[in-house]
């Protein structure tokens, strides 16, 4: 009796090891806020408030971290990673599970910028993915920059390789030197090469600097990153459509109107986006759309001008000779020296006749 009483105990005993430490592994912190600048806040879970965060703050599966207009942090999990965040950035700890074998992590960036370092250690199978609401990176052990700005992604490679989707599985690959972008869930474009003395290359240097090792002096690099590579997007879009590239070219035109708010390069896209149809594709209703949405979305912008313009040829063109003439009075009304103004005086003495 006394023997089958000691086994029973003895079961029990292990059983409530086992149990311990399978507890205390789940359970553990996934890392802790190593380094931090500026407003940097923390919640244990989603749709609680947020709480003001210390260096050295662990943090667990679930929690929000997010910085402020000044914040930088730099998260160091427990598998020897690191994200280091931008300033006006939110991340998620959805999943971190760690085994001598394999690593799994699933961390989900909802807006702003952050600089990935992920371990890989020799034997150990590694599966983390970042994730935006509209892409991911699939991570196996490299480094890498990845901005969400509205519905676009901006990723840089720096070192080792990642896979990069949108909402379907094909993905496309992002090695050293290298950028891959996407916009609202669509497979990213090709990568493209970083080559110095770019605007691009620009752009990766601010990139590199708002997350190194220690925050930067003053955020205006980091306000500006999406604007600069808007602007290259549009510098871009014409050597693919120049390429006989025009979906492409559309895409990348739509990645700078997703990645900026500014009216003018919003508008400059629009324009680029509007002669894609009309030249090339011969889809005269798409082109109307674009110029359109121009003239109600950015009613003081330079490109109004242009756009009202093109509105009453494309109009002219469609058959629609009186709202043509309408549009082209109004450009005559609005821009009385306008710079197609000897065109305009053309196509209405033509409507005319």
């Amino acid at each position: 009796m006394k023997k089958t009483f000691l086994i029973i105990l003895l079961n029990v005993c292990f059983f409530m090891f086992s149990f311990t430490l399978f507890s205390s592994t789940a359970y553990a912190a996934a890392g802790k806020i190593a380094k931090l600048s500026g407003e940097v806040f923390l919640r244990n879970k989603a749709n609680v408030s947020y709480k003001k965060a210390h260096e050295g703050m662990k943090f667990e599966v679930g929690c929000w971290i997010k910085t402020g207009k000044d914040g930088w942090a730099k998260l160091s999990l427990s598998d020897g990673s690191t994200f280091t965040l931008a300033n006006n950035t939110e991340i998620e700890i959805d999943k971190f599970l760690i085994s001598d074998k394999k690593k799994e992590g699933v961390f989900k960036l909802n807006h702003g910028k952050l600089r990935a370092a992920v371990t890989r250690l020799a034997g150990q199978q590694t599966n983390f993915k970042v994730k935006s609401p509209t892409a991911v990176a699939g991570v196996k052990g490299t480094e890498f920059m990845m901005m969400t700005q509205g519905y676009a992604n901006v990723l840089f490679g720096n070192e080792g390789s990642a896979d990069i989707s949108g909402d379907a599985e094909l993905s496309k690959p992002l090695s050293s030197d290298t950028m891959v972008q996407n916009t609202r869930g669509i497979t990213p474009v090709d990568p493209v090469n970083v080559e110095p003395n770019t605007p691009l290359y620009t752009a990766k240097q601010d990139f590199d600097k708002i997350t190194s090792a220690k925050p930067p002096e003053e955020w205006e690099a980091s306000g500006n990153l999406p604007h600069i590579i808007a602007r290259w997007n549009i510098q871009h879009g014409h050597y693919l459509a120049d390429s006989g590239k025009y979906e492409e070219a559309l895409y990348v035109f739509q990645i700078a109107i997703d990645l900026t708010d500014k009216a003018e390069i919003r508008g400059d896209a629009r324009l680029e986006r509007g002669a894609v149809y009309s030249r090339f594709l011969r889809n005269q209703e798409a082109a109307l759309a674009e110029y359109l949405l121009i003239l109600e979305e950015y009613p003081i912008s330079p490109q109004r001008e242009t756009a009202l313009y093109l509105t009453g040829i494309l109009l002219d063109e469609m058959g629609f000779a009186k709202r043509a003439k309408e549009r082209l009075l109004q450009y005559k009304s609005e821009f009385p020296n306008g710079k197609h103004i000897g065109n305009v005086d053309t196509y209405l003495q033509r409507i005319k006749d």
